[in-house]
């Protein structure tokens, strides 16, 4: 199978599984506001944000192997694969052990960290705490055999696994929430179920790669152990650099402000996070498909793949970017504060700040992933630090000072220097060129769409003059067709727009 066909796969499934997670989860976050304390949404968000930050001692090793495996699964070479999943599985067995220690001695520390816990004894705090930590822990000893699936284009067996998963989880915590709203309850469903995922997933994937169960395994030879351990000291920044940049919001904010006001930023990033993963799932299904181009394909081939592949992005990025400005504080009005009060919702300034940094990340998720894909790793192996300290810095200092904005334009600030620095290395590295032309694209991407936005914002102000589902409604409607009517108009005659045209032709012919 093709990589067009296997990426087509992959993303047919991809939305799939996340249309019936996102509905169910939309449920169940639903639910867990009028059946739980708030304090306990921000206690869930702020224990997820300190497991996300403990990922850190994965430390890259998971994307430097994936890029070696890219060559040896595209020659069918069975044997290579086999010794660089032992190696992978030894290493991961290892970070296991190293998030389990790490995480246990933060334990004494979680009463500073979740500032303000209401009724929450110091006692549950902690079991709360041990519950996501076991869940985090487990993981590590089968999620290495993914990597095996996914470069082999096959993201979509993974895909399907965890949307069962969530789905069976989803629909027993909405019954816990309905019949006993307990937490502990709450937790431990989703513990007993992603515990029988994880037997399952290991007994399948052994089945569908019998050799990863073979004793007898040639040692990767001196040269390619050095290669990827070279590969993982340089994603060692990168991961430290990304995780004080993207992972530590919800920590400064639980820590500075308050715990539940974690949960109410929260349900703004569920939104966004919901949207992101569905658009994501296309961009996200490719970096396979990318491994196996740039293993076989010139750097032409590549740069235009790159082009088309940036363009598409930024028409759908842009898209579900100008939507959020114009709609996400209506649908959160519409959704929670309507019923339980003005203090659910984020000062309009501060969401603003939050939505650029969306527009920019999306921006940056295609040169992260060429990049990814290319195994360009030690070119900028010191950006990401400097990125990070640059948000610990700014976010801690204004989040005293303006509150929560601060902290957004740490995050904004921080991203910024990747969205200029990364374009000029990845054309010099993978294609030998001068990115120029990458900015030029860029500030006729941004000039459209803020021209985009005031317009709509001027339209937005008549017809939800009164926030309701239909004046809602209508909104959607008019932000779908004058986004893309204006962005279609002013860049169909592109190169870009022809050939992503040529394939829905192509696709609609079969059909």
């Amino acid at each position: 199978m093709g990589r067009t066909k296997l990426a087509a796969k992959n993303i047919t499934f991809g939305y799939v599984g996340q249309l019936c997670t996102a509905l169910m989860s939309f449920i169940l976050r639903t639910i867990f506001i009028h059946r739980l304390a708030e304090t306990l949404l921000g206690v869930n968000a702020l224990y997820s944000n300190i497991l996300s930050l403990l990922s850190m001692a994965e430390l890259g090793i998971g994307t430097a192997l994936n890029f070696s495996l890219y060559a040896p699964v595209a020659k069918g070479d069975t044997e290579k694969v086999k010794s660089y999943m032992q190696m992978y599985r030894k290493a991961y067995h290892t970070i296991a052990i190293v998030v389990a220690v790490i995480g246990l001695s933060l334990v004494p520390f979680l009463k500073y960290l979740a500032k303000n816990s209401g009724d929450v004894a110091p006692s549950d705090l902690r079991f709360y705490y041990l519950i996501f930590l076991f869940n985090t822990v487990s993981t590590y000893f089968v999620s290495y055999k993914y990597s095996l699936v996914n470069a082999e284009q096959k993201n979509y067996i993974q895909t399907n696994i965890n949307t069962i998963t969530k789905i069976v989880t989803v629909f027993f915590q909405i019954l816990i929430l309905l019949i006993i709203p307990n937490f502990y309850l709450y937790l431990l469903t989703d513990a007993a179920v992603q515990l029988i995922q994880k037997i399952f997933v290991n007994s399948y994937l052994n089945k569908l790669y019998p050799y990863l169960t073979d004793k007898n395994i040639t040692p990767l030879t001196k040269d390619e152990h050095d290669e990827v351990w070279k590969k993982t000291r340089a994603l060692v920044m990168h991961k430290v650099g990304d995780v004080a940049r993207l992972q530590t919001d919800t920590l400064i904010i639980s820590s500075f402000i308050e715990v539940k006001a974690a949960g109410h930023v929260d349900n703004y990033t569920m939104v966004t996070g919901t949207i992101a993963n569905f658009v994501n799932i296309i961009f996200n299904s490719v970096i396979s498909g990318f491994g196996n181009l740039i293993a076989t394909e010139s750097k032409e081939k590549q740069f235009k793949s790159f082009k088309i592949y940036r363009f598409f992005a930024s028409w759908v990025y842009g898209f579900s970017a100008c939507g959020f400005f114009i709609l996400l504080q209506p649908l959160i009005y519409l959704w929670i504060v309507k019923k339980y009060g003005p203090e659910w919702m984020l000062s309009t300034f501060a969401v603003y700040l939050f939505l650029t940094d969306y527009y920019f990340k999306g921006d940056r998720i295609v040169l992260s992933n060429f990049k990814t894909a290319a195994g360009v790793f030690e070119q900028d192996k010191y950006l990401a630090i400097i990125q990070g300290v640059v948000n610990l810095v700014i976010s801690i200092v204004l989040v005293q000072k303006i509150g929560l904005a601060g902290i957004y334009i740490g995050t904004v600030v921080s991203g910024l220097i990747a969205n200029i620095t990364k374009p000029i290395i990845i054309y010099k590295v993978c294609f030998d060129r001068s990115a120029a032309s990458y900015f030029i694209d860029s500030l006729k991407y941004i000039i459209t769409e803020v021209a985009i936005i005031g317009l709509l914002y001027f339209i937005g102000t008549f017809i939800m003059k009164d926030v309701t589902i239909i004046s809602f409604g209508i909104m959607i409607i008019i932000v779908t067709v004058i986004f893309n009517g204006i962005f279609w108009i002013i860049f169909h005659n592109t190169e870009e727009y022809s050939y992503l045209k040529g394939i829905v032709l192509r696709k609609l012919g079969r059909a």
